[in-house]
């Protein structure tokens, strides 16, 4: 009789990683989905100006916005969809800034608003001890010069 030799297969030790790269594409297309969803605030038409942006390695600044009625809103407030009152966003400010005192605090205001109460809002965050503001810009439509 004759036997046949056979030969051994060598076990393979490669790592499919297609399952993987399916599941990262899920994950992407979920956080493309849901990121414009998390943006929260209130809508303003922000003045045009060519100015150096934040540092994006600083925590998020707390964001006190006007709009074009003169109503006030906070970023950090439970909805900021709801204006509150001048005393509700200094105390709310105070606050947060008692808690966080190193933390920026910016202006949103809407180009409509005049020039008025933007300062208004302005001395209403300093009553609240935020030693200064910073103002918020859109520099989108802004030639360079």
């Amino acid at each position: 009789m004759m036997t046949i030799m056979r030969r051994r297969r060598k076990p393979v030790s490669d790592i499919n990683v297609v399952p993987y790269i399916d599941v990262m594409l899920v994950l992407l297309i979920i956080f493309m989905v849901t990121a414009p969803l998390i943006t929260q605030g209130v809508k303003v038409e922000l003045p045009k100006a060519a100015a150096e942006q934040m540092d994006p390695d600083t925590k998020p600044p707390l964001v006190a916005s006007v709009n074009r009625d003169g109503q006030y809103f906070l970023n950090e407030a439970d909805n900021p969809t709801e204006p509150m009152s001048a005393e509700e966003l200094a105390t709310l400010v105070a606050a947060h800034r008692e808690m966080d005192p190193d933390r920026q605090v910016v202006v949103n205001g809407d180009g409509a608003v005049s020039y008025n109460q933007i300062v208004q809002l302005m001395v209403l965050l300093q009553r609240a001890g935020v030693p200064s503001v910073g103002l918020m810009t859109d520099s989108s439509g802004m030639e360079t010069q």
